[in-house]
């Protein structure tokens, strides 16, 4: 997937997955799968998706600012 947020291009396909995160099984409404990338100018971004009841309900890119990075991995 790719993306542009405030003129910076995100692509799930160019970036570096750091870290999966899943909740719930495949088919949970309430489930969702959370994917840290890097991208290669050093920018960190969320491929989030999930089931229609989740907090993800359709698949997005989120920015996600250095600083929030490793809060983000010591909770997943």
């Amino acid at each position: 997937m790719k993306k542009v947020i405030c003129k910076k291009e995100y692509d799930t396909e160019t970036a570096e997955l750091i870290k999966k995160y899943t909740f719930g099984n495949f088919g949970d409404p309430n489930g969702y799968e959370e994917l840290l990338y890097k991208t290669p100018g050093g920018l960190y971004f969320l491929y989030v998706d999930g089931g229609e009841t989740s907090p993800y309900p359709h698949e997005d890119i989120l920015r996600l600012a250095k600083a929030k990075v490793n809060e983000w991995l010591d909770n997943h």
